[in-house]
């Protein structure tokens, strides 16, 4: 697995996508992820990827300060990604929470995204 900010940032927006329609799914179908053959690995392969994106975003929103993307932002798509690798495969959860949530980590992602591919 390569761990450079890009391809770790590349890799969280396709998880954010991937548990967005893993949550219409279950939303759709009322039916609960199986905790262990599913919910758990798939939260365990995002929470490796996560660590080590915030670790490498943080470090570099520290050398290189961009005007528009800010370390409570790094964190929060960390919070959110971390909350929505469970949430996404359960029905009760809140429309609303998830969709905003889902869009903040686009947002900030592709915003890193763009200041990466300047």
């Amino acid at each position: 697995m390569d761990h450079s900010l890009p391809m770790m940032s590349e890799k969280l927006l396709s998880f954010n996508h991937f548990m967005l329609k893993k949550y219409e799914e279950t939303k759709e179908s009322g039916m609960e992820g199986d905790f262990f053959n599913e919910v758990k690995p798939f939260a365990d392969s995002v929470k490796e990827i996560n660590d080590s994106w915030r670790a490498a975003a943080l470090d570099w929103i520290g050398r290189e300060r961009p005007k528009n993307l800010h370390p409570n932002q790094i964190d929060t798509v960390h919070d959110h990604m971390e909350q929505l690798s469970v949430q996404a495969f359960y029905p009760q959860t809140s429309r609303k929470r998830f969709l905003d949530a889902s869009k903040s980590i686009e947002y900030v992602l592709t915003v890193l995204l763009n200041h990466l591919n300047k």
